[in-house]
């Protein structure tokens, strides 16, 4: 496989899950926050929430940090980069064979009107 990008890998199984998702669009919108805050509003016992917390720090999407007794939880966007790159590399090769496809049947339409 070319160019093959583990942390790719990573990013991209991170995001796969709807709560990792909506914790992620929580700390972008209002900035850091407790895990307690960011728990909150899933109906999962913390355990279960802390390791859906715990594959976004692996990932690098997120990252924590321990004052006292709380874990404050902030977003690192630049991890969403590579992934980023990837799909828009995907975009433009898939809108560049569409194109290519458009101007296919637009020949064969013309050839047809011309016999």
């Amino acid at each position: 496989m070319t160019n093959y990008q583990p942390h790719l890998d990573d990013t991209f199984h991170a995001l796969a899950d709807p709560t990792r998702r909506a914790v992620l669009e929580r700390l972008g919108r209002r900035g850091s926050a407790s895990v307690s805050e960011l728990a909150q509003p899933f109906d999962m016992a913390l355990p279960t929430f802390l390791q859906h917390l715990k594959v976004l720090e692996e990932s690098g999407l997120i990252r924590s940090r321990k004052t006292g007794r709380v874990r404050t939880c902030e977003l690192r966007p630049q991890s969403l980069t590579a992934a980023e790159r990837w799909l828009e590399r995907q975009r433009d090769f898939w809108t560049k064979r569409l194109d290519q496809l458009d101007a296919y049947l637009m020949e064969l339409k013309d050839k047809e009107t011309d016999a």
